[in-house]
């Protein structure tokens, strides 16, 4: 019935090419290591590609393929040693009856505990430049320690200072003779790794890193040091998957007293291009690409994974989906071809559903699949509650997924729509009529005789009718014309079971239950000042992808507004989620980007605060206050900007 939010066993958007490419990376580069990194927004599919990648050597004897999910690890004192054990850990695993695999395992176990006797020492810090203590520093601590315990009445507290000799004794197990030079220790840790291997009797150890974008700075750069500095040895490939900017901002964070960039390339970027090599960018879904996954969804849905049907509508799609730009998006005349006519009623309507909803779906998710995904689920799953209270037939999928277009990316709009059902007798409200009639070209579904376009206008006008206000306020809307222009039309439908399925948990971040939690959130940050302020505790409870739909949901109300002469509400609510996270900078400053120039007010160029940390992105906009002062048609916006530019310098 519903739709698996895990990463998918079935490709539908034939990211198997993206997994084929990558491993052949990995195979013709056997001898010399390789990190591969799979990029991309939360939501665009990396894990599916990463879960094809592990299938793809899951046959190889030769090849021992290992997943390590980062995001697992989260809050362990030391993400460096847990790296680099758990896959030691994962090796014997793999080979439970070799003692040469247990005993070289020993002997890496045995240098990663003055990995963690570093880190017991406290003042022993790990870096990217060093990766561990030298070995006069291990020996001296242990030395004062011990002399301490030995001769209390000449130093502080025997018990504070027996507990940091016991520590030090429970790592500091064997001192290895080469260990007295920190290079040569190094080179000895991957020695040793590299027999662990050899002892394995594996051609290519294949370490699949996921979620490290979901982690906390600290985590992910020790994760990625932990490969470059100890596991990155001949005969391995590691394929990371996360979002770069996401790991770019960890980098930022981890290292604060980075300089300036002197080049287009900031150092950030440059760190991550040293640790992953080859970067490979699932890009997002455009419009040819988004009818044929949400026509596949429901396809898959309604005749099953394994329907003769379902496959060979899956092998047209591929074949469609190898030029994407050529794509007609799996149209009724290729659906038609490869299924069979007449279609299945749950085909047919999943082709209504995908060519009238495409458009506002892609461009409201930004082509996300996990966001595409969620808004079906949400649809079905409204759509088998009515089932389940009686009143199924009164809900039709089509004008459902309408609705939930207006609910999911204009909840103004909703909002009103469902007002004036609820008060309306029948549930057919006459301005939805009117306002259709304004927007709409003749179509087949549509009575010939219906005045459309300027006609209903002028036979409004010719009755004397004043169109309502919301009418009038709609058709100044484009988001809004584009809606009412969609298949189903509205006029004669009673709105009120669909409304009923909606309202119940309603929300601008899509009409999920599992976000319905944020919703109350969302809409405080629409509140006054005084009401953002007291929201500061929740704001920074957010973690995951929260900050990130919060703001989607703030954001894609505020650009809904077409006067943008005052500050519009909600901004003062998105700087504080911007200042509480500082990942979301990149976002804000698409945003303001966004923001129409000759219709904005001062207050863009004065309402952010410290919210752009980042000297990067900082840097960025303040090239936008300088694009603004420069400009000329809009004077109120200019003088503000020329006052905070020329206060910069000063």
């Amino acid at each position: 019935m519903f739709l698996n939010d895990q990463e998918t066993a079935t490709d539908l958007l034939y990211y198997e090419a993206i997994a084929k490419t990558v491993v052949r990376l990995i195979r013709e580069t056997p001898d010399a290591p390789v990190t591969i990194g799979v990029h991309g927004d939360w939501g665009a599919g990396k894990s599916s590609v990463l879960r094809m990648l592990e299938s793809a050597f899951a046959k190889d004897e030769r090849v021992l393929c290992l997943w390590f999910n980062g995001w697992t690890f989260e809050g362990f004192e030391d993400a460096k040693t847990v790296v680099i054990e758990t896959i030691v850990d994962e090796l014997r695993r793999a080979r439970p009856k070799s003692a040469k695999v247990a005993e070289a395992a020993r002997k890496v176990l045995k240098r990663v505990d003055w990995l963690k006797l570093a880190r017991k020492a406290g003042g022993f810090a790990l870096t990217a430049v060093t990766g561990v203590p030298t070995l006069d520093q291990i020996k001296g601590f242990v030395d004062v320690a011990n002399a301490v315990v030995s001769k209390p009445q000449e130093h502080l507290s025997l018990e504070d200072l027996k507990g940091v000799a016991q520590k030090a004794g429970e790592f500091l197990k064997e001192t290895p003779d080469e260990a007295e030079h920190l290079p040569e220790h190094i080179h000895a840790f991957r020695e040793e790794f590299k027999e662990l291997l050899d002892a394995a009797e594996i051609d290519q150890l294949v370490v699949i890193v996921d979620d490290l974008d979901r982690c906390l700075p600290k985590t992910a750069i020790a994760t990625l040091e932990a490969i470059r500095l100890f596991l990155f040895v001949e005969h391995t490939a590691f394929v990371i998957g996360a979002d770069e900017l996401m790991i770019e901002y960890a980098v930022r964070e981890h290292f604060p007293d980075l300089p300036p960039s002197s080049g287009p390339v900031s150092y950030a970027r440059n760190y991550l291009e040293k640790l992953i090599q080859v970067p490979f960018r699932i890009p997002a879904l455009g419009l040819a690409e988004t009818r044929v996954y949400v026509t596949l969804l429901l396809a898959e849905n309604a005749l099953g994974a394994k329907d003769e049907r379902f496959l060979r509508l899956l092998d047209t799609a591929r074949n469609d989906m190898r030029r994407p730009w050529m794509s007609r998006g799996l149209d009724r005349k290729a659906v038609e071809a490869t299924v069979g006519s007449p279609l299945p009623s749950e085909v047919e309507q999943a082709l209504v559903i995908s060519a009238h909803v495409t458009k506002i779906l892609s461009d409201g998710t930004r082509g996300n699949p996990r966001q595409i995904k969620r808004f079906l689920n949400s649809m079905m799953l409204r759509h088998a509650i009515a089932e389940e209270r009686g009143f199924g037939t009164d809900v039709q999928r089509p004008v459902l997924a309408k609705i939930m277009l207006a609910e999911r990316f204009y909840p103004d709009f909703y909002e009103q729509i469902a007002r004036l059902a609820a008060n309306t007798a029948d549930g057919k409200p006459e301005a939805i009529t009117l306002f259709e009639q304004s927007v709409r070209t003749p179509q087949k579904d549509v009575e010939e005789d219906k005045p459309t376009g300027k006609g209903a206008r002028k036979q409004a006008e010719a009755k004397s009718i004043v169109l309502p206000a919301e009418v009038e306020e709609w058709t100044k809307n484009e988001w809004a014309k584009a809606w009412a222009a969609i298949d189903p039309p509205l006029s004669g439908v009673d709105l009120r079971p669909y409304v009923f399925v909606t309202r119940d948990k309603r929300s601008s971040l899509g009409g999920l239950v599992a976000a319905s939690h944020l919703e109350g959130l969302v809409e405080k940050m629409f509140g006054p000042s005084m009401m953002v302020q007291a929201i500061a505790g929740d704001v920074a409870k957010l973690a995951g992808p929260e900050p990130e739909e919060v703001f989607e949901a703030v954001r894609s109300r505020i650009l809904q507004h077409d006067n943008f002469a005052s500050k519009p509400k909600g901004v003062d609510g998105m700087v504080k989620l911007v200042e509480t996270h500082p990942a979301l900078q990149r976002k804000l400053l698409e945003f303001v980007r966004e923001l129409p120039t000759t219709k904005v007010g001062a207050w863009a160029a004065s309402s952010w605060g410290k919210c752009f940390s980042d000297t990067g992105i900082a840097s960025e906009f303040s090239a936008v206050l300088q694009a603004w002062a420069e400009q000329t048609d809009n004077k109120f916006l200019q003088a503000a900007a020329q006052g905070i530019v020329q206060l910069k310098r000063g």
